[in-house]
């Protein structure tokens, strides 16, 4: 090989090594799985899919959704922890897959504080305080004076042990000095049906599912936890309003990757997803739904995931919640 040939093909590597990324293989090239750890129809679904014709349009790829169900959503992220750090595996997991899991289950596997990069907040789920018509009280003040008389006597329902609603509804009941008892249910709709059946009495949850049922006065909402009234509802007041201790949290849905994931590559999904959640169509759609589209980038949601598990871990401690895969 001569000096020319030589120098030109040392010239061409460098080149190659420096050139910029509209050189290169563009992320995404091929489609991307989002593993959702839940059933078809679950909230995030739900939100999901309502952006999901946008979110391909922006990064020119398909976007694919696989349920991957079971214990908790655990196995779902679990998956998605010990995946390819490449992109093209994410999950769109709930408060509980970040921040409560890893508290509350002896063996959850994983560690999502360590082993998932997080990418962005789809959707914001505010925490609704409903009580069924049979309850004689029309406001918080008026409830919390009740469940303090019926000490013991009344029930709460959740859609499962460990979760949001059940942590929040349980610390409720505390700060009231009620001694409510817990009855967990497989999922909202049954329990929102043990609401309207006063088979409990209180039920923490979403706007859309129990939103229906309240212009005929089954079921009342006396409070959202928000900083702001949830525009589908106004007249329900946020929690400080309605004197309401700082207990209750609502539920979001956010997207994490496999831990090493390039920050390019994150950065690309969630600089696509704050455009399509940006857009007034999807905002009204969300609002009908009873979601609040999120507005973050990966480090200020990283951020919320420290701040969340610290509360959460010492909320589950003193709850004295322990469950096995």
């Amino acid at each position: 090989m001569t000096y020319r040939t030589c120098a030109v093909s040392v010239l061409l590597a460098l080149g190659a090594a420096v050139s910029p990324p509209a050189a290169r293989a563009q992320y995404p090239d091929h489609p991307i799985r989002i593993v959702l750890p839940y059933a078809p129809g679950a909230a995030g679904d739900v939100a999901m899919r309502q952006i999901q014709p946008l979110l391909e349009k922006r990064l020119g790829q398909p976007v694919v959704v696989d349920y991957k169900t079971g214990a908790g959503g655990n196995i779902g992220a679990q998956e998605v922890a010990r995946a390819k750090p490449d992109g093209y595996t994410l999950v769109l997991g709930a408060t509980n897959n970040f921040v409560i899991n890893q508290f509350l289950y002896r063996k959850l596997g994983f560690d999502p504080l360590a082993d998932l990069e997080p990418v962005g907040k789809l959707a914001d789920v505010p925490a609704f305080v409903y009580v069924g018509s049979q309850v004689p009280a029309a406001d918080y003040p008026h409830f919390e004076q009740y469940a303090r008389a019926q000490k013991g006597k009344l029930n709460y329902g959740s859609p499962g042990m460990g979760t949001t609603p059940h942590l929040s509804a349980y610390r409720l009941s505390k700060a009231m000095g009620a001694g409510m008892t817990h009855i967990a249910y497989r999922g909202s709709t049954p329990g929102v049906q043990a609401l309207l059946a006063n088979e409990i009495q209180m039920y923490v949850g979403g706007y859309s599912i129990a939103a229906a049922y309240m212009p005929q006065g089954r079921v009342r909402a006396l409070a959202v936890a928000a900083p702001q009234r949830f525009a589908g509802l106004p007249d329900v007041p946020t929690a400080a309003e309605a004197g309401m201790p700082d207990v209750v949290q609502g539920n979001w849905w956010g997207f994490a990757a496999p831990k090493g994931t390039p920050a390019d590559r994150v950065a690309r999904f969630a600089g696509a997803l704050r455009e399509v959640l940006d857009l007034p169509e999807v905002r009204q759609a969300y609002l009908a739904n009873g979601f609040v589209p999120g507005r973050d980038s990966p480090a200020s949601f990283a951020e919320e995931w420290r701040n969340e598990a610290r509360q959460w871990q010492a909320v589950v401690r003193e709850s004295g919640v322990v469950l096995d895969n």
